[in-house]
């Protein structure tokens, strides 16, 4: 024993290893961390083998990212500066200003004679300077270094009055000294807000000629009033010339409201305008020279141009004449008697300076006008068959029965013929061939079945012999009554029966159910709904948005990627330094255009021009988001010829309404809805966001009214959009769990066409149609609760609507804007 424990002295003693469950405290947090330069000085040098495999990245100091910071503002700030005081300079086009009239007691032609006048600082260059509009001059402001293009549009003509108003710099809204504005006034102002406002000024005339407690009164009850429209307006009185420089001031200093439509499109006021006919004067076209200046854009001659109300047209060259409002101020001498203030030119000869030709069209990279896809007639649903079906063809060549027949007799007549063996055929057969001709009967479809209403009084439906015929094969197919569903018939009263459905469709019509449709009593609901289906869920039940697609989505132009090539575009667009620059006077030569463009001009209309982005004049399927209007409370129908202001297009055309959710099906609405937000789907051109949006409706007398306003929302032809119908039950006798429905459907054969569709009720009952009562449309039904008798049976159904393809370029013009007092109520229009 003491040997063994001297030996164990001289062993070195083996240390404790801590196992797996050894306790790990946390370390203190003493609040410090460690410093850029203590990393470094650990790190000596050495990088991450993670940090080597990747692109290196200069580390920046604070100064230098405060710096950079600092930079990135300066130049932000510049470019504002630049492109502010560019408007009206010598690089830029003339501050387009309209003087716009929102009174009927105002006069906003004394506006444009005090701003005339040379008191006020300014002086004429030109009279009539633009195309269309005779109260329109060029006005340069030789102490502000600046030029003015002033008209007065006709307020009368709403479409005038928008079109000056999407090219316009500044608005002049001339606003009466007690009222402000009348009626009228607030329609043109909620159609130019809804479209998009530019920078603008309040005038206002008289208010210097009352007494000091009445100037103070007015300004007070002026203020009220237009603080509605304008809450941080400033009101300009111009009743003398030094309230017109006050003005001239304030428009050339005030900021520019950017809008997006106009400001990634070149466009174009034309100035002056004249039209050569083509050598063919059988056609009727000619080639418009329009002259003006460049703005929003650098324009390229080899895009598409869109005269407003008009159409797309193309481009032949590109001119550049003499600027006509040159701002050099070396030049500008006093006005000499009988020259009106005119400005002399150097050298005196702007009518004999030759025109210089900027560029021409490329026939090769220019834009085509096809606006439709071609179809080919060919390309429907013909497929060549596929191995499978030539092997099943060959068997049945081969298995093909061989018959006696009488000589002389044909293949077709070899057919009619039956043997004795295909009389003794069981009923499952004869039930395949019903289903067949039920098939068959399903593939013709109706082309006037949009309208569901037209066919829920009696003698409505049968509206052609071959829903006749379809009628008689149907009860040929139909199954005969066995003996409990005679039994059952016996106690039903056929009068009594015909009596109830009257009197609960007249208290089913004063609720106004949506979507509620009455099954017709002389035609089948097989064959009347023959085109909608159920749905277990409308949130979560597949549609396929590619399936049976109606022959005018051939014609239409669909992206792989519309927010994609939406980006892409308007990216390469804003990157564009080619082309006629902006502030540049042109000339351009547009080819193929009809008379009735120069007649509208000579009308006195205005004329505006916009270069079109790439794709902008094919045809698709576009969405905008609107809100009705509150002046406008007529029911607005779905499928109803509207004009449309979209942008810089002008069109008529007929839209559909559906509800503005994030999900991939959306219901269609049969009116446009007062209380939300919708989406108005329509064939048009493709136009890119942003755009703003306005609907009118034209009354029967040719006035338009103003009934939505909005914006573009997207381009998509894939955009699930459902009507439903809703066929409603009455409970006639209720059990625990099921209950007998009657006054849904009026025979056995519909009960059994639609007995996979879910039931629904109006306190939340759900349930399914278990089978047919008798032959008068009774039927049994199961529910997951138990009915209450006040409670109704409805059943929902689906189908997916389009456009009508009405879409028009050419708006006739409206007649004067005239408010209507009285408006039809929705109680005394079919709501279906």
């Amino acid at each position: 024993m003491v040997k063994m424990a001297a030996g164990g002295e001289k062993e070195k003693q083996q240390g404790h290893r801590p196992g797996i469950y050894k306790q790990k405290n946390k370390g203190h947090k003493h609040g410090k961390h460690r410093t850029k330069g203590e990393i470094e000085r650990e790190n000596k040098g050495r990088v991450s083998v993670t940090a080597l495999t990747k692109k290196q990245r200069k580390e920046q100091k604070k100064m230098d990212r405060r710096n950079k910071a600092n930079q990135l503002r300066r130049n932000k700030k510049d470019m504002v500066l630049i492109e502010k005081r560019r408007l009206g300079s010598r690089d830029g086009p003339p501050h387009l200003v309209a003087v716009v009239a929102l009174h009927a007691g105002v006069d906003a032609e004394a506006v444009t004679k005090l701003l005339r006048k040379e008191g006020a600082g300014g002086l004429v260059q030109q009279e009539q300077c633009v195309s269309g509009i005779n109260d329109s001059f060029g006005l340069i402001m030789p102490r502000f270094k600046q030029r003015f293009t002033f008209l007065r549009p006709s307020t009368t003509e709403i479409h005038s009055l928008l079109d000056v108003a999407k090219v316009a710099d500044s608005l002049v809204f001339v606003l009466d000294s007690s009222d402000g504005w009348d009626s009228y006034g607030e329609y043109c102002l909620s159609c130019l807000f809804a479209q998009g406002l530019p920078s603008h000024a309040l005038v206002c005339q008289g208010v210097s000629d009352l007494a000091v407690k009445k100037r103070v009164e007015s300004k007070r009850t002026l203020s009220k009033v237009i603080e509605v429209r304008f809450p941080d307006a400033r009101l300009f009185p111009l009743d003398s010339e030094q309230d017109a420089t006050l003005l001239l001031r304030h428009l050339g200093s005030q900021r520019q409201r950017k809008l997006g439509f106009r400001s990634r499109r070149s466009h174009v006021l034309a100035q002056h305008v004249t039209y050569i006919p083509n050598s063919c004067a059988a056609t009727g076209l000619g080639t418009l020279c329009v002259s003006g200046y460049v703005r929003g854009c650098p324009l390229q001659v080899d895009r598409l141009v869109h005269i407003s109300g008009h159409g797309d047209f193309q481009l032949s060259q590109i001119d550049a004449p003499l600027d006509p409002l040159p701002l050099n101020v070396a030049t500008i001498r006093p006005a000499k008697p009988g020259k009106g203030g005119d400005i002399d030119m150097q050298d005196g000869v702007e009518a004999e300076a030759p025109v210089r030709v900027l560029m021409k069209a490329d026939l090769s990279r220019r834009e085509t006008l096809q606006a439709e896809a071609e179809v080919d007639p060919m390309d429907g649903e013909q497929t060549w068959p596929t191995d499978t079906e030539l092997l099943e063809a060959e068997e049945a060549r081969k298995n093909r029965r061989v018959m006696k027949v009488p000589k002389g007799t044909s293949d077709y007549q070899a057919t009619w013929i039956v043997d004795d063996d295909e009389e003794e055929d069981n009923g499952e057969e004869d039930e395949d061939s019903c289903d067949d001709d039920d098939d068959g009967m399903m593939d013709e479809a109706m082309d006037g079945e949009d309208d569901e209403t037209g066919s829920q009084d009696p003698g409505s439906g049968c509206a052609s012999e071959e829903e006749e015929e379809e009628e008689e094969q149907e009860e040929l197919c139909s199954t005969e009554p066995t003996g409990v569903d005679q039994r059952y018939d016996e106690h039903i009263d056929e009068a009594e029966e015909g009596e109830g459905l009257k009197r609960y469709r007249e208290a089913r019509a004063n609720e106004l159910f949506p979507d509620e449709v009455d099954t017709p009593l002389d035609t089948r609901a097989k064959i009347r709904f023959q085109r909608y289906r159920g749905l277990k869920s409308f949130r979560s039940s597949p549609w396929d948005p590619m399936e049976n697609l109606p022959p005018n989505y051939s014609r239409i132009f669909q992206f792989q990627s519309y927010e994609r090539t939406r980006r892409r575009i308007l990216a390469e667009a804003a990157q564009e330094e080619e082309g006629a620059m902006v502030g540049w006077y042109v000339t351009l030569h547009i080819i193929d255009v009809p008379l009735s463009v120069m007649e509208s001009v000579q009308s006195g209309r205005p004329l505006v021009l916009v270069s079109l982005l790439p794709h902008e004049q094919k045809m698709s399927v576009m969405h905008l988001l609107v809100r009705r209007h509150p002046s406008n409370t007529e029911p607005i129908k779905s499928k109803e010829e509207l004009v449309f202001h979209c942008g810089f297009r002008r069109f008529r055309a007929s839209p559909i309404f559906s509800q503005h959710t994030s999900a991939d099906k959306h219901k269609m609405e049969r009116f446009l809805r007062p209380d939300a937000p919708t989406v108005v789907s329509v064939y048009a051109p493709i136009t890119f966001p942003t755009a703003g949006a306005l609907l009118f409706k034209q009354r029967d007398d040719g006035v338009q009214d103003l009934v939505a306003t909005g914006s573009l929302l997207s381009c998509d032809p894939q955009r699930v959009v459902l009507k439903r119908i809703v066929l409603s039950g009455h409970p006639l006798k209720i059990n625990r769990r099921s209950a007998v429905v009657r006054y849904m459907f009026f025979n056995r054969d519909d009960i059994m066409w639609f007995k996979p569709v879910e039931l629904r009720t109006k306190w939340g009952r759900r349930g399914h149609i278990k089978e047919p009562l008798g032959t008068h449309g009774h039927m049994k039904c199961v529910f997951d609760n138990q009915m209450r008798s006040q409670d109704t049976v409805l059943m929902n159904l689906y189908k997916r609507v389009y456009p009508r393809w009405t879409y028009d370029p050419y708006v006739s013009l409206p007649l004067p804007w005239i408010k209507r007092e009285g408006t039809p109520e929705m109680a005394d229009l079919d709501m279906d």
